[in-house]
């Protein structure tokens, strides 16, 4: 029932591939279009390319961690709200990720329904 104004563009940074296609087929079936980044390389890539309303951000990736592609985008977009995802135990990391300037953060595996809620509280809608 949306128009495609109020879609919510969100970049989905996680290299975990299962995980970013399950959320994309999840979260796209309630209005949210997905772009994934399988790295924080594509992540930057990606963000250079387009706009999106918000990022979710895994805290541990190969090729760079989360604090550091959340310092990245930030530096990129100032006003992009970066959420991060962290596995249990490493709660500290995120919020150190919050110290940087992230919106918020979410213990992974999180329920959808909590992620879209944190995804919405993000952009104002």
């Amino acid at each position: 029932m949306s128009s495609a104004r109020e879609t919510i563009r969100l970049l989905l940074v996680d290299d975990e591939a299962g995980f970013v296609d399950v959320m994309r087929k999840r979260l796209g079936r309630r209005g949210v279009q997905v772009t994934p980044a399988l790295s924080g390389t594509d992540a930057i890539r990606k963000l250079r390319g387009q706009d999106f309303d918000v990022a979710v951000v895994d805290l541990k990736m190969e090729d760079m961690n989360g604090i550091e592609v959340l310092s990245i985008l930030k530096k990129m977009v100032p006003e992009l709200p970066v959420i991060m995802l962290t596995g249990h135990g490493s709660e500290q990391a995120a919020r150190d990720g919050m110290a940087h300037g992230a919106f918020d953060y979410l213990l992974k595996p999180c329920e959808l329904d909590n992620l879209l809620a944190k995804i919405r509280q993000a952009v104002g809608k």
